[in-house]
């Protein structure tokens, strides 16, 4: 009986261990220049619906539900999908839009699992008829989640994802 007791103290001391010291917080970013003016590129950001031209998550379910509620391209906007295991359930709404420079929003997961995250879309002008998109998102990692990203990378999960939206918004408004 003490053995269990022992052991059973371990596990928990062990799991407190491991929660003080998990990342608490998750943050991914990635960027890439493009051969359009920010004009002609910001739509694109701005505009659900012109997201998911270009989404890597689009080409991975495309028949994924869709629903659209608010105003396209102005704050309070949600984008909201239901589609394969490779995309899950979840709502992007739009909560901040700097014109031509900026667009910030809310990421709202329920399938696979439930957690927000912050995202952005920022556009800079980089040279004459260029512009530089960084697209990124960030959030907070809760118990016991926390726990599993001492061993997974949130950068590592996401990132490839960004990269391949970004070639392919790139590609669109450079063709």
């Amino acid at each position: 009986m003490t053995t269990v007791i022992y052991i059973l103290l371990g596990i928990v001391v062990l799991v407190v261990f491991l929660a003080l010291i998990a990342p608490k917080t998750y943050n991914v970013s990635r960027t890439i220049e493009i051969d359009s003016p920010k004009a002609n590129v910001f739509p694109y950001l701005k505009f659900l619906n012109k997201q998911s031209e270009w989404s890597p998550w689009a080409k991975k379910d495309p028949d994924m539900e869709r629903k659209l509620t608010g105003t396209d391209g102005e704050v309070g906007a949600i984008s909201c999908w239901n589609g394969n295991k490779d995309v899950g359930e979840g709502e992007q709404e739009i909560t901040k839009i700097v014109d031509g420079e900026r667009v910030e929003g809310r990421l709202r997961f329920f399938k696979p699992w439930k957690s927000e995250s912050n995202c952005y879309m920022d556009l800079e002008e980089t040279a004459s008829g260029k512009s530089k998109v960084t697209w990124g998102f960030s959030g907070k990692n809760k118990f016991p989640f926390s726990i599993m990203m001492l061993f997974m990378s949130m950068d590592k999960m996401v990132g490839k994802d960004f990269e391949e939206g970004l070639e392919s918004l790139k590609t669109q408004l450079e063709n």
